[in-house]
């Protein structure tokens, strides 16, 4: 093969790599690509899994050492070896696992003195997953008659229009709701400006975790431009116009806002928050441009978790977008279990039997089976933030009408392309 033809092979294989693997970092000098010997990335149980292993850096083979680890999802590694890179690749045997859920193989390679680290997860038997979270007794007894008492509270909000954030599709308004006797959330209300009395579905799309400003007010346009309006919100009352000096100070007395009052179901720091998912449905469907049939929730992460909840909490909703949904099989972790985010450390103390009382209150798996309407949910393998073991214990729960985009490659994130399909699919189940 002459030099020409060399280098124009290497540059499409980098086009090729770089197209599919975009979890890489940006512009990276280096790819890891990690291939399972099945092509869905899933075994059944008892099967043994290898998975080829390949590293490149500026689009070339590297040979080296990989030392590798085994561990079950997000769990100490139990298996350990090195495999030596020839011409850039090696095979690594995995085992298997006998229990349902994914096992995780993580890499480590020294290359001109920088050591670089990557990891791939296969699952086993995922579609068998169950949650560890028991229901409580008495679980939406317990959350109709908070709601009910919430109810009593009159809908109080106040709107003030957003100039610099409105263009010629949108009008902005910043939102300030009341969601209970003593709390608040601030959200941007996006209406679209040929909106008619009566005509929009109306879509609410909570945060995902953190004390943060509202970033998405306005990169999916895609909504208005059909005619749906949409709020986007926070949850912790802070204006998203404050000054970033004094947000980033109130910032740091919520930061460990999913512990604040654990030891309670009705203390815990969430309730208010789930509350005002529900008083939040209250406000969309008080509007004159709600067509008075559609409402549909869409979030990702701690976003996807209250999407699922709002719909289990409240029957208006009618459609139900999840990515990677947080706050799964929280207490998963006091058995040593792969526990979903904010994965509470059993070594802190935070599994009391309180706490865990307080946790299957607020876990998304005992939501998940109260979903009536149709849900879309999507999740990655790799995703070390809400790992797939806690997204296939929702969506096994689920009993209702359900699809799914599995992307086994991706960590804790959705493409722009996946954002604007679930649009499309909200859109088309429009009543």
């Amino acid at each position: 093969m002459n030099m020409r033809r060399h280098i124009f092979l290497l540059v499409c294989l980098w086009s090729i790599l770089t197209v599919k693997a975009e979890n890489y970092p940006y512009r990276s000098d280096y790819l890891w690509v990690t291939v399972p010997d099945h092509p869905d990335w899933i075994y059944k149980t008892g099967e043994k899994a290898t998975i080829e292993v390949q590293f490149y850096k500026y689009g070339i083979p590297r040979d080296g050492v990989v030392e590798y680890s085994v561990g079950t999802d997000l769990l100490k590694s139990d298996m350990q070896g090195q495999m030596p890179l020839r011409q850039g690749r090696c095979t690594i045997p995995i085992g298997t696992s006998k229990e349902p859920g994914f096992r995780d193989l993580r890499l480590s390679l020294k290359v001109d003195g920088t050591v670089y680290t990557h990891h791939v997860k296969v699952g086993f038997s995922p579609e068998k997953i169950k949650p560890f979270t028991q229901e409580p007794s008495g679980f939406m007894d317990y959350w109709k008659k908070a709601i009910a008492e919430n109810q009593k509270i009159p809908l109080n909000y106040q709107l003030q229009r957003v100039e610099e954030l409105c263009d010629e599709v949108t009008e902005v308004s910043l939102v300030k709701l009341q969601v209970d006797k003593r709390h608040w959330l601030y959200g941007y209300l996006l209406v679209p400006k040929s909106a008619q009395a009566g005509q929009c579905p109306v879509v609410l799309t909570p945060p995902g975790a953190g004390v943060k400003t509202i970033k998405e007010v306005t990169s999916r346009p895609y909504y208005q431009k059909q005619g749906m309006v949409r709020f986007v919100t926070e949850i912790h009352g802070m204006r998203p116009t404050m000054d970033e000096s004094d947000f980033s100070d109130i910032r740091s007395a919520f930061s460990e806002y999913l512990e604040m009052g654990i030891d309670n179901p009705d203390h815990y720091y969430m309730r208010h928050v789930y509350l005002g998912l529900v008083r939040c449905i209250d406000f969309l469907c008080s509007l004159s441009w709600w067509d008075g049939r559609n409402v549909a929730v869409m979030g990702g992460s701690q976003g996807g978790a209250l999407s699922i909840i709002t719909a289990a909490l409240d029957p208006r909703v009618t459609v139900c977008v999840a990515n990677h949904p947080a706050l799964s099989d929280m207490a998963a972790g006091s058995k040593g279990l792969t526990s979903g985010y904010p994965h509470f450390k059993a070594e802190e103390g935070w599994y009391t039997a309180a706490n865990i009382r307080t946790m299957a209150y607020y876990d998304v798996v005992n939501f998940a089976r109260y979903v009536k309407c149709p849900s879309f949910l999507t999740w990655g393998f790799n995703d070390n933030t809400c790992p797939p073991t806690t997204s296939y214990a929702v969506w096994n729960t689920m009993t209702c009408e359900k699809e799914s985009l599995i992307t086994p490659i991706n960590e804790h994130w959705t493409s722009d392309a996946t954002n604007k399909a679930q649009m499309e699919w909200i859109k088309k189940r429009l009543k």
